[in-house]
């Protein structure tokens, strides 16, 4: 005979406790019973009055209004759902462009001699506009509410197309190019411009004329985002928009303290927003060497705690102005060339940067499949910081290294551009590149100690070995290693 608790376990289920069994059976239904899905099928987000209203405040006074329709409304004919509306509009920019006078006859016989009146509505749908629209003051209102329901269905066809390109993704498909790709189209709803993306020579024109007279202005003054380096700003006319400006050096050359001199010029006395992906160094660190580069403190004391009195003055008066300044540190390692776009892309957003600095390139990885050795995996990552400074409109500075073949050459020699370190593609996609050496000293000129370097500073060159739009050749400097600081070569020479 088998005991009660093996019955049980046969049979779970008992005949005395139907009701509560039948409940428990019930709940678990329940927690079971799929999610409902949103429905897909569903009218897309649209407002056919709102279309109406707009169309028919371009026709009560096309020279105000369709110009300002044009200009606010982002996708131009397609921020209209109803297809007639598309046309209508179509129509009517064609004739303020041709300077047609616009008035429901003239459309009609536009309509008319296309074979389209009766397509968009005939002449119920014309009249229909004007009456429904009863002054074209309420024009803005209208646009509104237009670009926001094509921006929603934007929203939605956007995320259909990322759910299908998830459940259509190949195995071989790298999941993080797809969340990059995906991210951006995302973000790219929220900062779609209105103007069209192809210009007319003319327009392209007009701008050049004005950019040279600009230029002319300025009789040689800084056009970019200045570095705070008087010759250096004088061979580029500074940091511009789209660029991706390459310091290449050895280790313990400087380039990290040239580069966060910059950064430190561009957000404490300029005032403009900069980003620093710092792979190599901790955000604690790097801000720990700018405040003794800017207040002049050798760092070295600091760490072995012997401070003098004279120094505290200095550090709190330059603790307080950089504690204002607008700089963004993330410090994130091992970081690959997609995530670095995504972290860019938001900051950019967030605080509308106007500089990034990346230290250094060598240390990004590339996600691409493709790459199959290192050299490939180098252009990946270049070719996508170029892409980031394009996208983002915004100067990149990104520290490289050089190879050793510099070392084996004698001593003061002068960096190639093929002593870029794993990659000739760095030099391709960059617009601007520059390598620091030591210059070669002459007979008379007695090796000084290490010691006396660190406090007097010694010469380094910048040598600009590429530049897209402007001339070679090289930027003296002083590096006061105590203080890892970089100075103007004048400027020493006034303050001695």
């Amino acid at each position: 005979m088998q005991s009660r608790r093996e019955s049980r376990l046969l049979d779970p289920v008992d005949e005395s406790d139907d009701g509560r069994s039948e409940n428990l059976k019930d709940s678990r239904r329940r927690k079971r019973a799929p999610r409902r899905e949103p429905l897909l099928d569903r009218a897309p987000p649209q407002s056919p009055e709102a279309e109406r209203g707009v169309l028919g405040c371009m026709m009560l006074d096309p020279t105000e209004n369709i110009g300002l329709a044009v200009e606010k409304l982002p996708g131009g004919a397609e921020a209209f759902y109803d297809q007639r509306h598309q046309d209508l509009f179509e129509l009517l920019v064609e004739m303020y462009d041709g300077k047609v006078p616009i008035d429901v006859l003239t459309v009609r016989q536009k309509l008319t001699d296309r074979n389209i009146l009766e397509a968009v509505g005939g002449d119920a749908l014309l009249l229909s506009l004007q009456d429904a629209t009863p002054t074209a003051l309420n024009l803005p209102y209208y646009l509104e509410i237009v670009r926001e329901k094509y921006l929603l269905r934007r929203m939605i066809q956007t995320c259909t197309s990322v759910v299908s390109r998830i459940y259509d993704k190949e195995q071989n498909e790298d999941v993080e190019s797809l969340l990059d790709e995906v991210e951006k189209d995302i973000l790219h709803i929220s900062e779609e411009k209105t103007e069209e993306a192809s210009r007319m020579i003319k327009d392209l024109v007009h701008d050049a004329i004005e950019q040279i007279e600009t230029f002319h202005q300025r009789q040689g003054m800084t056009t970019g985002v200045a570095t705070g380096f008087v010759k250096l700003d004088q061979m580029t006319t500074g940091m511009h928009p789209a660029e991706m400006i390459v310091i290449a050096a050895r280790p313990s050359m400087g380039k990290t303290s040239l580069a966060m001199n910059i950064a430190e010029h561009v957000s404490m006395d300029l005032n403009l927003p900069v980003g620093v992906f710092s792979l190599e160094m901790s955000s604690e660190s790097l801000v720990l060497r700018m405040l003794c580069s800017r207040a002049k403190v050798n760092l070295r004391n600091i760490r072995e705690g012997f401070l003098a009195e004279r120094d505290f003055p200095k550090l709190t008066a330059t603790a307080g102005k950089m504690a204002k300044a607008p700089l963004y540190i993330d410090d994130t390692a091992g970081l690959s060339i997609l995530q670095l776009r995504a972290k860019a892309r938001r900051m950019k957003q967030q605080y509308d940067i106007q500089l990034f600095v990346i230290d250094y390139l060598q240390l990004l990885r590339s996600t691409a499949r493709r790459a199959e050795n290192r050299q490939q995996e180098i252009s990946d990552i270049s070719s996508g910081i170029k892409a980031l400074a394009k996208e983002l409109k915004v100067p990149i500075i990104v520290l490289a290294q050089l190879n050793r073949e510099l070392e084996k050459r004698e001593a003061g020699a002068v960096p190639r551009l093929s002593d870029l370190r794993e990659s000739g593609a760095i030099e391709q996609d960059a617009d601007l590149v520059g390598m620091l050496y030591e210059p070669r000293k002459g007979k008379d000129e007695s090796d000084a100690s290490d010691e006396s370097d660190d406090y007097e500073g010694k010469p380094v060159n910048l040598l600009i070995a590429k530049q897209r739009n402007g001339p070679t050749g090289d930027v003296p400097l002083i590096f006061m290693k105590g203080y890892t600081r970089f100075e103007n070569l004048a400027r020493v020479a006034e303050d001695a």
